[in-house]
């Protein structure tokens, strides 16, 4: 298809989609309350519409005084059913795809129900909207002269069945329409095959080949496959490769610890990058300006959206409030309804407003990815911020990292330990660990408190891992590629244990002295 052409579409799609985009951006309320309205009615007729009386429902505070909120363990039973072949169960449409999602710190795979609709109004509607907004934003875009190189996860079939299940990227690739097929590298084959090292080396020789103006992915395996295709060019940055190049859509992971290395291997001030904030049960935001940190949440992807206040969290005065009642500077965690059949199912995130008209967030972190062992309530959004400026005023550059508690011990404080892989390694591991435990004093109060003349806490404990300890980790795991993600907060020490063993492994020189 003529490029003039593909643009012209292009357009005419945008001015449509921004009409209906700021319906929800004018009445947000508005649009969520008839949204769940329409969910509701929707589902009145199966099993757990008739168990919570959704006939009866007249109103928001009806169905949140009928609906339990839920955690994937309470519901695993009934999607299991639904993957068995019975239908009509959480949701009328028949649904034969799940996203299969293991999360970072369980080893048990999740399946998430992944309905028509949520399929072709959610994932679908929201690749397109990204395509608008940023077509929006740069009107002298060249983003269709070229491809978009995609880096998805692999796809197996359940074959009792006929149901499906894998990674949501290997879904998405696997059903999408062919005007997406037609303008993304690689192909299918290469796209959906499931060993993740003999996929990455396909990957390189068949997109350097291409002419790819965007890229999409998640940012640590992204920064992988790069890395590879410069090393089997020997160039030193992309645009010798591809000239073109210019906009990285990523979103999985916090951008912050790789945001340095993407900047050397794309040396121009102009280069955009794009955000967005899905999961496996939906997709929830949009980056809708150029160069901003915050990600506008969408409101009419069929998703209905409730949350809950991490003050309170898991505690007996946890409250459920409405999207009406968020306020600026706080952290929730997320609770969704959605047209996959999803009812007040608590995703597992935490988000932070940025505000409220229109409705921007920005991602915090995860409800179990935190450490509260001693009261300190540190989380992911703190760690990065305490990293960025360690290793900005050390020189150094982090590939990945990890934490956990040390606990109380007769006398003995407690403190937290780190494990952190470098790229580029601090000259001095004292000044990293005076800086960095400074750093994160002065952006939690409560750390600050606990360490006050080590109080509660002694200073942060921190290894500097091997080179591919982290990766040999995940490998382990069987977590290579797609969306898998290293936990990066937690309140066991599970996984500091196995990076230990890890550690020693593969290196006689170890760098933890």
């Amino acid at each position: 298809m003529p490029i003039p052409l593909v643009n012209s579409i292009a357009s005419w799609f945008l001015k449509k989609r921004i009409h209906q985009m700021e319906l929800f951006l004018k009445y947000p309320h508005d649009v969520q309350h008839e949204l769940l309205h329409k969910l509701i009615q929707k589902a009145r007729n199966t099993e757990i519409g008739k168990k919570y009386g959704f006939k009866e429902i007249r109103s928001y505070r009806d169905f949140a005084d009928r609906v339990p909120v839920t955690n994937y363990e309470q519901v695993s039973d009934m999607i299991e059913r639904g993957r068995q072949g019975e239908s009509n169960i959480f949701w009328p449409s028949s649904v034969k795809l799940f996203a299969q999602s293991s999360g970072t710190t369980n080893a048990k795979s999740k399946y998430i129900p992944v309905s028509p609709e949520s399929l072709e109004d959610c994932h679908y509607a929201a690749s397109k909207d990204l395509l608008c907004v940023y077509l929006n934003n740069n009107p002298d875009s060249q983003l269709f002269t070229g491809k978009s190189l995609r880096l998805g996860g692999s796809k197996r079939l359940y074959e009792s069945n006929g149901t499906s299940y894998g990674d949501l990227s290997a879904i998405l690739i696997d059903n999408m329409p062919f005007w997406a097929e037609f303008s993304s590298t690689p192909g299918n084959e290469v796209s959906l095959m499931s060993d993740w090292e003999v996929k990455m080396k396909a990957i390189v020789q068949e997109t350097i080949q291409e002419k790819v103006t965007s890229l999409a992915g998640v940012p640590s395996w992204m920064l992988v496959l790069l890395n590879n295709i410069l090393e089997t060019t020997g160039k030193r940055q992309l645009f010798e490769i591809w000239p073109n190049l210019e906009v990285y859509f990523h979103g999985g992971v916090s951008f912050e610890p790789y945001r340095e290395q993407y900047q050397k291997i794309l040396p121009r001030h102009n280069f955009k990058y794009y955000e967005i904030y899905n999961a496996s049960e939906g997709f929830f935001a949009i980056q809708d300006r150029n160069g901003s940190s915050d990600l506008l949440l969408m409101l009419d992807y069929g998703i209905f959206y409730e949350f809950i206040p991490m003050d309170a969290y898991g505690q007996p005065e946890q409250k459920i409030i409405s999207l009406s009642e968020v306020e600026v500077g706080k952290n929730y965690a997320i609770v969704i309804t959605t047209n996959s059949g999803l009812w007040r199912y608590k995703v597992g995130d935490t988000i932070r407003f940025t505000s409220t008209n229109p409705y921007r967030i920005r991602v915090s972190g995860r409800t179990k990815h935190h450490i509260n062992a001693f009261g300190e309530e540190l989380i992911i959004e703190n760690a990065e911020q305490a990293l960025k400026k360690a290793t900005a005023l050390t020189n150094s550059e982090i590939v990945d990292y990890t934490a956990g508690p040390i606990f109380m011990k007769g006398r003995e404080k407690g403190a937290h330990e780190w494990f952190i892989e470098f790229k580029v390694l601090p000259h001095n591991k004292t000044e990293f660990e005076k800086v960095f435990d400074k750093a994160l004093q002065e952006i939690n109060s409560d750390y600050e408190a606990k360490r006050k003349n080590n109080m509660t806490l002694n200073p942060p404990k921190i290894h500097f891992g091997r080179t591919d300890l982290f990766y040999d980790w995940l490998k382990s795991k069987n977590k290579l590629g797609g969306q898998h993600k290293v936990p990066r907060l937690s309140n066991s020490r599970e996984m500091l244990e196995e990076l230990y063993v890890l550690n020693q492994v593969g290196s006689q020189t170890n760098l933890n002295t």
